[in-house]
C-alpha cells in the first residue's frame, strides 16, 4: 500500500501529523539532523587542529584523522536517512513525473521495494562487518575498536528502513513543517502539534 490516496484505495490512513508513527519517527528525524549536525560540527573543529598541530606546530596529532573519518560516517550515514525524509536527497524524477498515473505508482511502491531491499542489505551486511571487527582496534588509537567505526553503516540503513515504512503508509513527509527549516518557526511548531 502506498502512502499516496489514489482513487479506489481503501480508506486513507489519518493524516501524518496526527499518527502515532510519524509523531515517533519525528524524534527519530530531529535526533539524526543533531547527531549529524554535532558530527560535522565537530569534525570541523578536529580537522583544522590536526593541520595546525602538523604544519604550524610541528608536532602532529594522530588522533585527528581517524576521528574525522568516524565523524563524516556518522554525518554520511545518519545524515542521509535525515535527508530521505526530508525529500532533500538526491533524486531524478524526469522520467517518472511524465508517466501516467498507474504507472507513477508502480514506480512509486518498486522505488519503495527496492529501498527496503537496499536497507535491509546494508543493515544484514554492515551489522555483520561492524560486530565482527569489534575485536580489532583503529591502529592511531587503540581504546577505538573498529567495529564503532562501521557502527553508523546499519544504525543510518535502520533509520531510513522506519522512514521508508513511514513514507510507504504515510506519502512523503518533505512538505511537513517539521522538515521544512525555511519555514518560520511557528508555521513549523504548528505543523508539529
Amino acid at each position: 500500500m502506498s502512502g499516496v490516496a489514489l482513487p479506489g484505495d481503501d480508506a486513507p490512513l489519518p493524516p501524518p501529523s496526527t499518527a502515532a508513527l510519524p509523531r515517533a519517527l519525528d524524534a527519530v528525524y530531529l535526533a539524526s539532523i543533531w547527531v549529524a549536525g554535532a558530527a560535522i560540527l565537530m569534525m570541523s573543529a578536529i580537522i583544522p587542529w590536526g593541520v595546525f598541530m602538523r604544519y604550524v606546530v610541528g608536532a602532529g596529532s594522530q588522533w585527528p584523522e581517524p576521528i574525522a573519518i568516524l565523524l563524516m560516517m556518522v554525518f554520511s550515514f545518519i545524515g542521509a536517512a535525515a535527508a530521505y525524509r526530508a525529500g532533500s536527497h538526491i533524486a531524478v524524477s524526469i522520467v517518472t513525473d511524465l508517466l501516467p498515473r498507474p504507472l507513477k505508482r508502480f514506480a512509486e511502491v518498486l522505488s519503495d521495494a527496492l529501498m527496503v531491499l537496499s536497507c535491509a542489505f546494508v543493515i544484514w551486511y554492515g551489522g555483520r562487518l561492524s560486530l565482527g571487527t569489534m575485536g580489532q582496534s583503529v591502529a592511531e588509537l587503540p581504546w577505538l575498536p573498529v567495529g564503532v567505526t562501521y557502527l553508523s553503516l546499519p544504525v543510518g540503513a535502520a533509520i531510513t528502513l522506519l522512514f521508508v515504512v513511514e513514507r510507504m503508509l504515510y506519502g512523503s513527509q518533505a512538505q511537513r513543517p517539521i522538515v521544512r527549516y525555511e519555514l518560520p518557526r511557528a508555521e513549523r511548531q504548528e505543523g508539529a502539534d
